[in-house]
């Protein structure tokens, strides 16, 4: 029997976040257009991760400890395992990564990953760049990629 996967928001400057999950772990955050009025968030995985997003987004959080249960290939996972060793702030290349993983070469299946990486945010594909240092797709939309970079790199300014 599937578990009933549950569903919150957490609204931000750059637009609505929908976080689903069940108690086994959070399966998506991603940005939306529109919400759902129904949604119960009433498990306490989901809870903790709006509670993380929101201490992230006020500068309080630079890694996360919710539980994570993306759905994915065995490829995507270990990319994904990958994405969450890049250091708040700081930011590397589809090529490094695919270093990261042991699969030198692969970059564009790497990019194929980060792009289908079911939780934002958390796991951090915003940190991914092109290998020249510009801005590479995302999911969210690129003004919400340089927002996240930047907010990043003002939080670690203000600790100093």
């Amino acid at each position: 029997m599937m578990e009933q996967l549950d569903k919150g928001y957490f609204f931000t400057d750059i637009g609505a976040l929908e976080v689903t999950g069940t108690e086994q772990g959070i399966v998506s955050v991603t940005f939306v257009e529109s919400v759902d009025t129904g949604a119960a968030c009433e498990t306490s995985v989901v809870q903790q991760c709006i509670t993380e997003l929101s201490q992230y987004f006020g500068g309080k959080r630079t890694t996360f400890a919710v539980l994570l249960n993306p759905g994915g290939t065995e490829f995507q996972k270990l990319v994904w395992h990958a994405l969450r060793e890049i250091p708040f702030a700081r930011t590397t290349s589809y090529g490094d990564v695919a270093v990261a993983v042991n699969r030198p070469g692969s970059a564009h299946a790497v990019g194929g990953a980060v792009g289908h990486n079911p939780i934002a945010i958390i796991i951090p594909c915003h940190r991914v760049i092109g290998s020249d240092g510009s801005l590479t797709g995302y999911a969210g939309g690129l003004n919400r990629k340089r927002w996240l970079l930047e907010h990043e790199r003002r939080v670690l300014a203000a600790r100093g």
